[in-house]
């Protein structure tokens, strides 16, 4: 089984032993982005600049990622990563959950795509944004090395800093309007459903599995839950939870080792008969066909 990797491996590995460089650090790609890398889950977050030519995926996507990217890596989403170009130029910053503990109480910071999953973690730059989002990275790297007593405060801001030009770039998707029953039956339902996901070790298993699980979640009849959702997204239940099950089934597949049973059970499936039935349903292939077209 892939495992997990965690910040302690990674600072353990190059002698980095200080607390509060293992709470936040920034380094150059240099030898550190030479060599793919497929994760399963990841203890920490991650922002990087990406400069050099490389392969993204994350669950059932894919990107090429062929001109400068701000790319934003959380700890519940697994990413494959492979350089395409020999040279890979940039920087990266790497940090703890409780470095971002500030941050979070800002309501901007709350809808920034490092903190939501499901959105799109890669950002591309125009060349005046590469340059003031490297310069932003060559200012945390000057500050990290100081001695200045105050020089995570003023990190955090930094890193506040490469997220608002993130927002920047993203459209403007915050709608004020007031819900109305439905849509807020239906936000509550894939919030409640996101909560269910990813499935990271492989013993664990979907409390939730139905629309009617769902509902008794909710409190909600099942018929209620089923006619909101329909009503605002033009789907059904079932179909919004079955899509986010082969999501999950997808990423496990391409990024672990785990057997199909495993994963079939994970994914709350009786047996892997019935799982193999249904990925071949909703995809033409057969399971075995997305693990060997991954490797």
């Amino acid at each position: 089984m892939a495992k997990q990797e965690t910040i302690a491996a990674f600072y353990d590995d190059r002698g980095i032993l200080r607390e509060d460089a293992r709470m936040f650090n920034v380094f150059e790609n240099g030898d550190h982005c030479t060599v793919p890398h497929i994760y399963n889950r990841r203890d920490y977050y991650k922002v990087s600049l990406l400069q050099g030519k490389s392969r993204l995926s994350w669950h059932d996507q894919e990107i090429v990622i062929d001109r400068p990217a701000l790319v934003f890596f959380n700890p519940l989403t697994p990413f494959g990563w492979e350089p395409v170009s020999a040279a890979q130029p940039g920087f990266f910053c790497m940090f703890q959950k409780s470095f971002l503990q500030e941050l979070q109480r800002n309501e901007s910071i709350q809808n920034a795509p490092l903190f939501k999953r499901g959105s799109s973690p890669v950002f591309f730059l125009d060349r005046s944004r590469e340059k003031r989002v490297s310069g932003i990275f060559q200012q945390m790297l000057a500050e990290v090395r100081s001695d200045y007593i105050y020089k995570y405060d003023l990190l955090r801001n930094y890193l506040q800093l490469l997220i608002h030009e993130a927002l920047k770039i993203t459209p403007h998707t915050i709608s004020i309007r007031h819900q109305n029953a439905a849509e807020r039956i239906t936000a509550h339902f894939f919030e409640r459903m996101e909560r269910e996901f990813p499935i990271d070790a492989p013993g664990r298993s979907l409390e939730l599995k139905a629309a009617g699980d769902y509902a008794k979640e909710l409190a909600v009849h099942v018929n209620h839950l089923n006619h909101a959702v329909r009503e605002v997204t033009g789907k059904s239940t079932s179909v919004h939870i079955s899509d986010r099950i082969l999501a999950e089934a997808t990423a496990l597949l391409r990024h672990t080792d785990w057997p199909v049973a495993t994963i079939a059970h994970s994914l709350g499936f009786e047996t892997p008969n019935y799982f193999y039935h249904f990925f071949k349903k909703h995809t033409g292939h057969p399971p075995g066909h997305i693990r060997s077209h991954s490797l």
